[in-house]
């Protein structure tokens, strides 16, 4: 397919596919599916660009979303690209302050927001920011605190489509260049104020290109669910992917509806977090424990025909023989199929998953039952994928091969460099920082540490992560936690020991589960502080951390802990947007309960 500038893709997909659904979305989970054909996703589109026009918007100007995802996002991105603007998407879950930072850091006159918690941050912000002036809501039931400065969505809508400024449009999609700024997409870091990654049209029309290169099985039969939030790279580029393609999206409103989306609509592919296929095999764990030592016997049978026919010879290359044929035909109508169905997920084509550690035992685990996860790695810089699977002679071990015509190479520390096209320019308005980012000769530092095996990338750790015991040990903590939150009793992880004579941890238990254990064993705690208390809660505990340890080095073993009631949360601040552990505020939380850990 030609590689169009995203100022005129949905036009011209448009002309192509008239009628055929483009979008669903809905905003219960008791609602039918709203579809949105790319004939009215085009009209919508341009009905938007030709408001923007009227709101007096000019080419480079930059406009912010902050909602959470909503089939408007993506009408309002091209919108904003037929008109030559700049797409700034905050996370639906961002803070005021985070939310007054980038406002004023990119200067957005404009912003379009979601719910009513988003709209009252966003008019908080308005009150004290020099820049914010405009405020648009997508849902109607929001109440208005200013009327002046706020509109809805749909009288924005209706605006665009009463406006003769279409010439207007057509003259800034002529002029639009591959140079043109795309979008700003700040990283939620885990220290201090988050950095703006510039993405030119380059660097997605450059994504776009190789991604085709490489993933070569996704048409526009496919139909994707957008589950990650958009304001993320990953969700982002992959559903300027599968609209680059031809594929349906459904939009998936809430997270915490996704299980039940995932059923309604069985996609054929899906990005996740490998958080998402944790809780999908600890769940899959929990269900298997209780079945008779019968059913478990053909499990653990089709388990291994799953690995010898997906692992030892699809994998390879190789065309299973016959036999290895009939067994897995069996194991499939058996177990297989039968759990892929109550997932959602049997007519799977391509599952991407990325943005932190996915362990061997569970990538493993879903491949030998046929759920085809793709495991790779990339960031906000690298316009996402910098390596992943590919559809054989991928290896377990590895974030997958090398994307085409990236360049990749180790530097100081084993780190990550990145050279290529759809690597960012840099950051927005931040000169110190795009200093620190790249070398002299232009390679960009990620920040991760790693080994490359061929054409394959093995992750071994985040730089700024990682510390050294008092014994002069290396800790790579990620690894660590990774390996502890496949227990099922174990929610969160932080793992602790810079500059400290052993490691330690402070813990989020899975209470229900504790509960549910406590109960069983007839362990009498009236309370979640007295069940966290137990001792022989904490010796239940302190099991499950060795047994998920077998096989680490001694100094790396968690020696003593501190159980927590609440999670970690965005809202709270230890983690970022992006579920990442933010190291430095749980030590400070709870450095009191650390200190203690090491008092002798």
């Amino acid at each position: 397919m030609e590689n169009l500038h995203f100022s005129q893709l949905i036009f011209a997909q448009a002309k192509k596919y008239g009628d055929k659904v483009a979008m669903c979305h809905r905003e219960q989970l008791t609602d039918e599916w709203s579809k949105i054909s790319w004939t009215t996703y085009a009209n919508q589109v341009l009905s938007v660009a030709k408001a923007f026009v009227e709101l007096g918007i000019i080419e480079h100007q930059r406009v912010a979303q902050f909602s959470q995802n909503k089939a408007e996002n993506l009408i309002v991105d091209f919108a904003l690209y037929a008109n030559r603007a700049v797409m700034v998407p905050l996370y639906a879950t961002s803070s005021a302050s985070q939310v007054e930072f980038i406002i004023n850091d990119a200067e957005i006159e404009i912003i379009f927001v979601g719910d009513q918690q988003q709209y009252n941050i966003a008019q908080e912000v308005r009150q004290n920011s020099k820049f914010l002036k405009e405020i648009i809501v997508f849902d109607r039931s929001v109440v208005f605190a200013d009327s002046k400065h706020t509109m809805y969505y749909s009288d924005f809508l209706k605006m665009g489509e009463k406006s003769s400024k279409h010439f207007e449009v057509e003259h800034r999609q002529s002029e639009a260049a591959e140079t043109d700024l795309a979008c700003i997409l700040y990283t939620s870091g885990t220290t201090g104020n988050p950095k703006g990654v510039m993405m030119p049209h380059s660097c997605f029309n450059e994504a776009m290109r190789i991604h085709s290169m490489r993933i070569t099985s996704i048409t526009d039969k496919d139909t994707s669910i957008a589950f990650l939030p958009l304001s993320h790279v990953f969700e982002r580029t992959w559903c300027y992917y599968c609209t680059f393609r031809g594929a349906t999206i459904y939009i998936n409103l809430r997270p915490t509806e996704i299980q039940q989306t995932i059923k309604d609509v069985r996609p054929t592919l899906m990005c996740a977090v490998p958080r998402f296929w944790e809780k999908v095999y600890a769940g899959v764990q929990e269900n298997l424990s209780k079945f008779s030592p019968f059913m478990l016997g053909i499990v653990t049978w089709a388990l291994v025909v799953g690995r010898k026919y997906n692992i030892d010879y699809l994998r390879l290359g190789k065309k299973p023989y016959p036999f290895l044929q009939l067994r897995y035909f069996i194991a499939d109508r058996l177990i297989f199929s039968k759990l892929k169905q109550t997932l959602g997920i049997e007519n799977a084509n391509m599952l991407p998953a990325a943005g932190a550690r996915l362990s061997d035992e569970i990538t493993l685990f879903f491949r030998s039952i046929g759920v085809p996860i793709v495991y790779g790695y990339g960031l906000t810089e690298s316009t996402a994928t910098v390596s992943c699977f590919e559809y054989t002679n991928y290896e377990i071990g590895t974030v997958g091969s090398i994307m085409p015509d990236v360049q990749v190479k180790l530097g100081e520390d084993n780190e990550i460099m990145l050279k290529g096209k759809t690597i960012f320019p840099g950051y927005y308005n931040n000169p110190a920082a795009n200093a620190a980012a790249f070398t002299e000769d232009g390679w960009f530092k990620t920040g991760d540490a790693g080994i490359i095996k061929g054409n394959n990338i093995i992750m071994t750790e985040r730089i700024k992560d990682m510390f050294k015991t008092s014994n002069g040990k290396y800790i790579a903590p990620q690894e660590i936690e990774t390996r502890l939150t496949m227990d099922k009793y174990i929610e969160q992880v932080a793992v602790v020991g810079d500059e400290r004579n052993f490691v330690t941890a402070i813990i989020a238990p899975s209470i229900p589960a504790l509960e549910e254990y406590a109960k069983k064993n007839k362990i009498a705690c009236d309370t979640v502080d007295e069940l966290l208390k137990s001792p022989a809660i904490k010796e239940f505990i302190q099991s499950r951390i060795a047994e998920q340890q077998k096989g680490m080095a001694n100094y790396e073993m968690i020696k003593r802990f501190v159980l927590i009631k609440k999670s970690f949360t965005i809202e709270t601040g230890e983690l970022t947007n992006t579920l990442k552990i933010r190291r430095a505020v749980i030590m400070q939380k709870y450095k009191s309960q650390i200190e203690e850990m090491y008092v002798s």
